[in-house]
């Protein structure tokens, strides 16, 4: 599987993620701890069936990039999630999908990559299309602030996490996102420790359900997709790409809630759509 053709699938599982978290009546950081134990459990069994092993060799020198990046990836879901329950699945696709832009900004400096005026000039246009996509929806919300800060602040982590992961090297996958999640979850169970203790013996049927799915489609193989493709592209192409997450929201919802397209929707998605192909497609810049 190609490093481009993993991250694209990883960021249409990512998109139905609103979907599911937006109706599990828990706290964003339960939820999160909950994906990340599902998550590394279901690919650790795929692990172990497959007779593969984790070499100390492997995991010393990425001991720090895994802690940071673990840390990161808590920030970021305990903030998203709590974003798509304080403000709309609209809301929370604007403010995150920020992100992509700071990846692309940071890019040069971080990654040393070099800054193309082209690239920046189709995140602006993928930029403008997010933001015809969710406009209409976005205006009719009026005092959900925080939810969109939330959205704002899981767009930093994000940001970390992708930045991180390109300094961590000799840890093929699935190893990478195992030790990822199960430190993430440790991380997360310390925080909900000291906090709001565990609450998922008080739920329903419905939430465990959609909290199992969660756990296995979204942070067992939608991650392991995107470690898979992150470690092949640059931080540039990701940024592009990754506003195919957006766009799969809102399809989702329009087909499963039931929501309608406006034709100011359907031109921001052609003009996302447009500006990912096109990049993606234009070698001179990668």
């Amino acid at each position: 599987m190609s490093g481009k053709f993993a991250f694209v699938l990883s960021m249409i599982i990512f998109g139905a993620v609103g979907i599911f978290a937006k109706y599990i009546h828990l706290p964003s950081s339960e939820i999160a701890f909950w994906m990340s134990v599902i998550g590394s459990s279901f690919l650790l069994i795929i692990f172990i069936v497959k007779k593969e092993k984790i070499t100390k060799a492997s995991i010393f020198p990425n001991i720090w990039p895994l802690l940071l990046s673990s840390v990161a990836l808590c920030g970021n879901w305990i903030f998203l999630f709590q974003a798509y329950k304080e403000t709309t699945i609209a809301n929370a696709a604007l403010s995150y999908y920020f992100a992509p832009v700071l990846v692309i900004c940071l890019s040069p400096i971080i990654l040393k990559e070099k800054l193309y005026l082209r690239k920046i000039f189709y995140v602006c246009v993928a930029l403008v299309g997010l933001f015809f996509i969710v406009h209409s929806q976005a205006t009719e919300e009026k005092g959900q602030d925080i939810g969109i800060l939330y959205g704002l602040i899981a767009a930093c982590f994000y940001t970390l996490v992708t930045f991180v992961n390109k300094y961590i090297h000799g840890l093929k996958e699935p190893a990478n996102t195992i030790l990822q999640l199960s430190l993430a979850a440790l991380f997360l169970a310390l925080y909900l420790y000291g906090t709001t203790g565990f609450q998922i013996m008080y739920i329903d049927i419905k939430s465990i359900s959609l909290l199992i799915a969660l756990g296995i489609v979204h942070a067992g193989i939608g991650f392991y997709l995107f470690f898979l493709g992150m470690s092949h592209l640059k931080g540039q192409s990701i940024a592009i790409l990754s506003y195919i997450d957006p766009l799969t929201s809102l399809v989702i919802s329009t087909m499963i809630i039931g929501e309608k397209m406006t034709m100011l929707q359907i031109i921001g998605a052609i003009l996302l759509l447009g500006a990912t192909f096109i990049s993606e497609i234009d070698q001179k810049e990668v």
